[in-house]
């Protein structure tokens, strides 16, 4: 069995790449589940992912637009997805979400 540290660097990339393209396959797959759902339980969403993948493009030379590397993400414009897919947030979520992100601050 091959061990990860055994792998080259190629390879790594590769197996990253897959992953990631199944990551967002899976996200695609199940628009029920909401950004808020995702930042309450795992602290990150879909528009954190489209702008790590910006902020990758910009490391190697890359210039994306925000809009642009959100839509990656999204497997459309964003404005778009919002429109189709996204449903209102209950208050309930929203303080949920502003006492984490008020906790992570330190306060």
């Amino acid at each position: 069995m091959t061990h990860p540290d055994d792998l080259t660097d190629a390879q790594r990339t590769e197996l990253d790449a897959a992953a990631f393209r199944r990551l967002l396959a899976h996200l695609d797959d199940h628009k029920e589940v909401q950004n808020i759902d995702l930042m309450l339980l795992a602290d990150f969403c879909r528009n954190c992912l489209g702008d790590w993948w910006r902020e990758a493009a910009a490391e190697r030379g890359i210039d994306l637009s925000r809009t642009d590397a959100r839509a990656r993400v999204y497997g459309m414009d964003p404005d778009d997805w919002k429109a189709q897919y996204q449903t209102e947030t209950s208050p309930e979520k929203l303080e949920a979400f502003k006492a984490k992100q008020a906790a992570k601050a330190g306060g």
